[in-house]
């Protein structure tokens, strides 16, 4: 028979397991590093695949703390410098949207056979990696206004709050985890459809990173109109 300490040791690892499946799923849709990969791949065309890799794994890092930052003091954050998260949905709608048409109208290096790659300082990666790679285009402000959703829904007990902030952690690596292995290796996925191919997917990506800026933009104003109207 189970006794009643491994009883409760197991119903804490459903528990646990059940928390991180829930942030898992939650974030990594809007997250979407597939999808990211091939706005990713353009925007570091002019990179060698060493480099690339490099702003593969430092974008993954930045990513992990953005999302395990916004789940723990995101709340706290955006009360201390008086923030709604309407407010953090349109300001980062208007970046997202942004970055989505720059990629948009960007000539392609393909067509106008510039084919240079550029050699990058160790400080210019660092600096790419975070903008745009990583704030808006991985995690970027859908996730962010999700992940604080998720931080103020959490018990704020002792126990249960340290298995939270474990949950957190453990959901964000396999997150980040993701996020590199889909950019590290998104340069494969281009050489199997072929430049004009990646070309034609990578223009759609850019249209759907400014549809979802827009709708991101839309959800944000349609919350801040409805506090003027009450």
């Amino acid at each position: 028979m189970r006794g009643p300490g491994l009883g409760r040791a197991t119903d804490m690892f459903f528990d646990q397991l059940q928390g991180i499946l829930l942030i898992v799923g939650t974030l990594f849709p809007i997250v979407n590093p597939i999808g990211g990969s091939l706005a990713f791949l353009l925007l570091t065309a002019e990179y060698s695949t060493a480099e690339r890799r490099l702003l593969a794994r430092q974008v993954a890092i930045n990513s992990f703390l953005l999302l395990i930052l916004s789940v723990l003091v995101g709340t706290h954050i955006l009360s201390f410098f008086g923030i709604s998260l309407p407010v953090v949905q349109v300001g980062g709608a208007l970046v997202v949207i942004s970055t989505g048409w720059t990629m948009l109208t960007r000539s392609d290096p393909a067509a106008s056979g510039d084919s240079r790659i550029q050699t990058a300082r160790s400080d210019d990666i660092s600096k790419t990696a975070f903008y745009p790679l990583t704030l808006p285009l991985t995690v970027g402000p859908g996730s962010i206004s999700i992940a604080i959703t998720l931080g103020a829904n959490e018990s704020r007990q002792l126990g249960a709050n340290v298995l939270a902030i474990l949950s957190v952690a453990i959901a964000s690596v396999l997150i980040a985890l993701s996020v590199y292995l889909c950019y590290a290796y998104a340069d494969r996925m281009a050489a199997a459809v072929g430049p004009r191919g990646m070309n034609v997917i990578m223009r759609l990506s850019a249209f759907l990173l400014v549809c979802i800026g827009v709708q991101i933009l839309w959800n944000g104003a349609s919350a801040l109109l409805k506090t003027l109207i009450v």
